[in-house]
C-alpha cells in the first residue's frame, strides 16, 4: 500500500461508512478499530516502507537447550498429537485429550490445576517462580462431521454412521487442534527446561483450553481472571502456510434460538405448531438482512440442531444455532440485535414460543506487531517445516480431490507483512480476549495443503500424519525460541508491552458475556472427575439444567363449520 489515502478510503468502504466521513471519526466512534487498524495507520505501517526487522533473535545456550529438548523429544510430542487426533473429542467433552496433554506436562515438572472457570477439561499448568510470566496455549477439541482416515487423499471417513434416512460422519480434527495442543505444550516444556538448566528467572504457564471451536473456554476464563498476571502470551494455529502475523480477527457472538410448538401427525397437520417452521422462518428472515444490513466485514451463519425425526411427526421443538461475526464487539452487537429481531418475528409468525439462549462471545484479536517481528526473526533462523516426498504426494492428492492446484506443501516461510489496511471479515478465536489482557504474539504453521480451507476433511487427513507432526514441532521451536528471547532480552518484552499500552489507549476491555451467564457444559464421566480431583457441579453452576419443554396448546382453525346441506 503506497498511498495512505487509499487505505483510508478502503477502510471506510469496508465498514460501510459514507465517503464524507473521516477515518478519525470512524475510529473515534469505535475505539476497538482504533487499537487495531487505526494504530497501524497512525504509526505509518501502510506508507510502503515496512520491512521486517532483523537482529532481534539471539542464539544463546538457553535457547539451544529449549530447541534441543524439542529435537530430543519429538516422539513424545508427536505421540500426544496422534493420541488427541485418535480421540477426536468434541468441544467441552475432551476428557481423554485433556488428560493426555496434562500428563505430558506433569511428567516434565509442571503443576496442574484443573477446572479453570468451571470447565472440567480446562486446566492451568505452571512451572517456575517469579520473573516474567509467559503463557502458552493448548486446544484439543475436534469438529463434528469431519472424520477422515489419516493419510487418505480422497474423502474416506474413519467413522461412518449408517442410517437409511440420514447417514452421518463422526468427529475429526478438521482444524488440527491435535497439532496445536501438542505444539503449544512442547514449547512450554522446552522453555521450562531452559529455565531449569540455566537458572533463569521466569514462570511458564500452559493453559489447557476447553471448547475453542465453540469460542467458549477462554472467553469465560478471561472473564473469571484465569489469565490475569501474564506478561506475554504466545500462540499459534495450524494453517496452510507458515507465517507470523499481527492481523485482527472477527468479534463473535454465539447463541441458539429454540422454537417450541405442539406436535401432531403430519398427515393431519391442522392445529399442529411446528418448531421447525420457526427455525426455517428465522433463517429465511435473516437472509434478507444480508443486502442492506451486513457490511463486508460482517458474517453470520447457522445450523439447525434438532429439526425433527420423521416427516409424519410435526416437531414441537427445533433449535437453530447462530454465529454472528463483525470487526469489533460493538459492530457484532448491532448485527446480533437484528438477528434476534428475526427470531422474535419468526416465533410470532409460526405461532411458537421462543427460548433464546446466549452461549458465548469474544472480542477481535489485538495481536502484537513487536511479537510478530520477534517470532519472524526466530523463524528465519530456524527455517520452514520440512516435508517429505510422501507429504507432498499426499498434499497433491488432496488438492486434486478438492479441485485445487496440485502444488504440494509449502517449502518456504511466508514473509511477514502488515495486515490489510481494511478489514473484510473472517475467522474468530477466543484467544482474542486474552490478547486484550496481555501482549500476544501469534503465528501460523503449515499443517495442511495450500488451497484448502480449515474445517475440511483434508485437514483431518494431514493432521494425523507427518505433515501435522512437522507443523507442531516447527511451531514449538518458533514459540520456545521467542519466549527465551523475551526472558533473556527484557527490552524485547518491554517493546511488546509499550506497543500494547499504546494500542489500548482509550479502550477499556469488558467481557461480552453478561454477568450470571451459565456456560454450556457437559457432565464429566466419574473416572475423569476422580482422576482430576474435581467435583460436580462446579461452584455457581445449576445442575441439572432446567429442561426446555414444549407446553404449547394445539392451534385451531376456528369454530366448526355447519354441515353443508
Amino acid at each position: 500500500m503506497t498511498d495512505p489515502t487509499l487505505g483510508r478510503r478502503r477502510l471506510l468502504k469496508m465498514f460501510g461508512v459514507g465517503a464524507t466521513a473521516s477515518t478519525a471519526a470512524l475510529l473515534q466512534g469505535d475505539p476497538v478499530l482504533a487499537a487495531t487498524l487505526g494504530h497501524d495507520e497512525k504509526t505509518g505501517v501502510y506508507d510502503g516502507s515496512y520491512r521486517a526487522p532483523t537482529g532481534l533473535a539471539r542464539t544463546t545456550d538457553a535457547k539451544r537447550t529449549a530447541l534441543g529438548w524439542i529435537d530430543a523429544n519429538q516422539d513424545a510430542v508427536t505421540k500426544l498429537s496422534d493420541d488427541v487426533w485418535q480421540h477426536a473429542e468434541l468441544s467441552l467433552r475432551e476428557w481423554k485429550s485433556s488428560l493426555a496433554t496434562a500428563e505430558l506436562l506433569r511428567a516434565n515438572g509442571f503443576s496442574i490445576q484443573w477446572g479453570s472457570a468451571g470447565f472440567p477439561t480446562a486446566f492451568v499448568a505452571t512451572y517456575g517462580n517469579g520473573g516474567p510470566v509467559l503463557g502458552f496455549n493448548a486446544e484439543y477439541d475436534a469438529l463434528p462431521g469431519l472424520s477422515q482416515k489419516k493419510g487418505a487423499g480422497t474423502h474416506d471417513p474413519l467413522v461412518y454412521n449408517h442410517d437409511a434416512y440420514g447417514p452421518t460422519y463422526g468427529a475429526g480434527h478438521g482444524d488440527a487442534h491435535n497439532a496445536l495442543g501438542a505444539g503449544g505444550t512442547a514449547a512450554a516444556i522446552a522453555v521450562a527446561q531452559a529455565i531449569r538448566a540455566h537458572n533463569l528467572k521466569a514462570t511458564v504457564k500452559l493453559f489447557g483450553s476447553a471448547g475453542e471451536e465453540q469460542l467458549v473456554g477462554k472467553a469465560y476464563a478471561v472473564k473469571a481472571g484465569v489469565y490475569d498476571g501474564l506478561d506475554a502470551f504466545l500462540d499459534w494455529h495450524p494453517f496452510n502456510i507458515t507465517v507470523p502475523f499481527w492481523n485482527t480477527t472477527s468479534a463473535l457472538i454465539s447463541a441458539t434460538f429454540t422454537f417450541l410448538g405442539a406436535s401432531g401427525h403430519g398427515g393431519t397437520p391442522l392445529g399442529n405448531k411446528s418448531g421447525l417452521d420457526g427455525a426455517l422462518l428465522m433463517a429465511t428472515m435473516s437472509e434478507y438482512l444480508r443486502e442492506k444490513n451486513v457490511a463486508p466485514s460482517g458474517r453470520f451463519h447457522y445450523a439447525v440442531i434438532n429439526g425433527g425425526g420423521a416427516p409424519n411427526v410435526t416437531p414441537d421443538m427445533c433449535s437453530i444455532w447462530f454465529f454472528v461475526r463483525e470487526g469489533s464487539p460493538a459492530r457484532a452487537q448491532v448485527l446480533y440485535d437484528k438477528i434476534v429481531e428475526c427470531a422474535k418475528a419468526a416465533a410470532q409468525a409460526s405461532q411458537t414460543r421462543l427460548v433464546h439462549k446466549f452461549h458465548s462471545a469474544t472480542w477481535n484479536l489485538l495481536a502484537s506487531k513487536a511479537g510478530a517481528e520477534l517470532l519472524n526473526d526466530n523463524m528465519r533462523q530456524i527455517g520452514a517445516p520440512r516435508f517429505t516426498d510422501a507429504d507432498h504426494t499426499l498434499a497433491k492428492a488432496i488438492q486434486k480431490s478438492l479441485g485445487r492446484p496440485e502444488i504440494g506443501m509449502p517449502t518456504d516461510l511466508t514473509p511477514l507483512a502488515p495486515p490489510a489496511s481494511a478489514y473484510t471479515g473472517g475467522l474468530s478465536t477466543d484467544t482474542a480476549d486474552i490478547s486484550w489482557q496481555a501482549p500476544t504474539a501469534v503465528l501460523l504453521a503449515a499443517a495442511y495443503p495450500p488451497g484448502l480451507p480449515n474445517h475440511n476433511w483434508g485437514v483431518t487427513s494431514t493432521a494425523g500424519t507427518n505433515i501435522g507432526h512437522q507443523a507442531a514441532l516447527s511451531a514449538a521451536r518458533y514459540l520456545a525460541a521467542a519466549a527465551v528471547d523475551l526472558i533473556q532480552q527484557p527490552e524485547r518484552l518491554a517493546a511488546m508491552k509499550d506497543e500494547f499500552k499504546a494500542r489500548k489507549e482509550g479502550t477499556t476491555w469488558a467481557s461480552m458475556i453478561p454477568d450470571g451467564t451459565q456456560p454450556p457444559l457437559y457432565e464429566p464421566p466419574a473416572d475423569f472427575l476422580k482422576e482430576t480431583g474435581q467435583s460436580w457441579p462446579p461452584k455457581g453452576v445449576t445442575w441439572p439444567v432446567p429442561p426446555v419443554l414444549a407446553t404449547e396448546q394445539l392451534g385451531t382453525t376456528g369454530p366448526n363449520m355447519p354441515p353443508v346441506t
